[in-house]
């Protein structure tokens, strides 16, 4: 047997005041996903695609039996975990602002082509974790306001498995924590709509259970949008 899972046993063993298990799911699709376009703050919804997406997503949630969800307010994130709960038999969903997607100012709305255009983008994408966003956020900061909303609710809801409702990018930087990764690798870890990702947590130690779990696994095999 790998050894591995022997400190993996001894982590897990050690007594703690954090603990629990967090599942992280990004919401469903929308039409501005497919046409590459920043969503940011804006209040778009969930298009029927999406909406099936999630309702397939159900069989899933079922089996990871989350006790309660935080999500993101913003609409389309918000209409995810509500189609979640009512599969879930009605459990309860809590609003968290802390988890609503990053910033993105003046981007909203641009396509991923009239991006590449833009000198600000052009010099974020170059230099991700110095420079902010148009909004004001640098990724750093994503991750730190991502981090302190799972520490919060994991404090006040210990040994709990609770559902986290969020956006691509807060997802990739938490995983990037969680995994003890640089955040500088943070676009390298693939976030699907209406997929989910686990991990438990004991202290500052986490384990990853599993990532981008789909209930249509091919989709992840799919460029984002065309481009």
């Amino acid at each position: 047997m790998a050894l591995g899972p022997f400190y993996v046993a001894q982590k897990l063993s050690e007594p703690n005041a954090l603990r629990g298990f967090v599942i992280l799911a990004r919401h469903g699709e929308t039409a501005w996903n497919r046409e590459g376009r920043v969503m940011g703050r804006q209040p778009v919804s969930l298009d029927e695609r999406g909406i099936a997406q999630v309702k397939a997503a159900v069989a899933i949630a079922r089996k990871l039996k989350p006790d309660l969800i935080y999500t993101s307010p913003l609409r389309r994130a918000r209409q995810t975990a509500e189609i979640l709960s009512a599969g879930l038999g009605g459990i309860e969903i809590i609003d968290e602002p802390q988890l609503e997607e990053v910033r993105y100012g003046k981007w909203e709305g641009m396509t991923y082509k009239e991006l590449l255009k833009d000198e600000d983008y052009l010099l974020y994408k170059k230099f991700p974790l110095e420079r902010p966003t148009p909004g004001g956020e640098t990724i750093a900061d994503v991750q730190a306001r991502g981090r302190q909303a799972v520490a919060r609710a994991l404090s006040q809801n210990a040994g709990r498995r609770l559902l986290f409702v969020s956006h691509g990018d807060i997802i990739r930087t938490l995983i990037c924590h969680f995994m003890g990764l640089d955040l500088a690798n943070f676009h390298r870890i693939r976030v699907d709509n209406a997929a989910f990702s686990g991990v438990e947590i004991v202290g500052d130690f986490a384990e990853i259970k599993f990532l981008n779990l789909l209930a249509d696994p091919e989709r992840a095999f799919a460029p984002p949008f065309p481009t």
